[in-house]
């Protein structure tokens, strides 16, 4: 056995070290071969950064926003709570039916509705226009 360490970075890690890109040099000498100075250096032969009078900014690497993801599976993480809690709710559907009763599951396409004082129903997720608990709906009654 060998005393090899598997060393694994952390995401933190990995975003705190800068990326460092290297900056083009300058070419010091001509295409003909002459010897160039240095171009608004220092004494000691470094550039100053200034050209024309200006301070020349260095070149920074702009990062592009990756564009948010497609879906955030909110709408799944609530049809897992509705189903864990068997909360009663509301199904309306896109020619104004509301279907009244507790989800017991869903896929990608179409929920699954219990009801206490009708059949049970698979309905398309295509076919509803929104949702919400019935017991919001009675609250607005009562007002």
């Amino acid at each position: 056995m060998s005393n090899r360490k598997l060393i694994r970075t952390t995401l933190a890690e990995v975003k705190g070290k800068e990326r460092i890109v290297p900056q083009p040099r300058e070419r010091e000498r001509s295409n003909n071969g002459s010897h160039r100075g240095p171009v608004g250096g220092d004494r000691d032969g470094r550039e100053s950064g200034r050209e024309n009078g200006r301070v020349q900014q260095s070149p920074v690497q702009v990062r592009k926003r990756t564009p948010p993801p497609m879906e955030t599976n909110a709408e799944l993480f609530y049809y897992k709570k509705q189903i864990d809690a068997h909360t009663p709710m509301v199904i309306v559907l896109l020619d104004g039916e509301e279907i009244e009763g507790t989800i017991e599951w869903y896929d990608r396409g179409a929920l699954k509705v219990n009801r206490k004082s009708a059949p049970n129903l698979l309905l398309l997720k295509r076919n509803v226009k929104y949702m919400f608990k019935a017991e919001d709906r009675v609250a607005e009654t009562a007002e």
